[in-house]
């Protein structure tokens, strides 16, 4: 009687009968990795539109006396939910990955309307060029 040599602990073939689930998974991780290529590819792209709003926050406004806290707490709790969201991504954690979609689009938004707020879309594009 032969005795089939095991590579690793696991058989050398099938009778063939699995092929077709095996196809079906295999589709399955192919969508999913897709899908993490493209949130590595969003969070990147975040990170740069926040080093961008991080620049913005730091530069003077029209009033130079008050540092705009509204931006600095949003370019920090945006990091943070960036964070989370790329350990979401990693893990495949939804819950994370739903956090970091709600926490980041309010802050977002919030960095947006305050330093439109502070540099007054420049004070109106210097009142229309004078």
């Amino acid at each position: 009687m032969q005795h089939r040599k095991l590579t690793s602990g696991r058989p050398s073939g099938t009778d063939g009968s699995d092929y077709s689930y095996r196809m079906v998974v295999d589709s399955r991780y192919q969508l999913v990795a897709k899908g993490k290529k493209y949130l590595s590819l969003h969070f990147i792209t975040e990170a740069v539109l926040l080093l961008i709003g991080a620049t913005l926050a730091y530069l003077p406004g029209i009033e130079a006396d008050a540092p705009n806290t509204v931006a600095y707490s949003s370019v920090i709790v945006s990091v943070v939910s960036l964070i989370i969201g790329n350990i979401g991504r990693r893990r495949s954690r939804s819950g994370l990955l739903r956090f970091y979609a709600v926490v980041s689009s309010i802050v977002m938004l919030l960095l947006i309307a305050s330093l439109a707020t502070q540099h007054l879309l420049l004070k109106v594009i210097f009142e229309v060029r004078n």
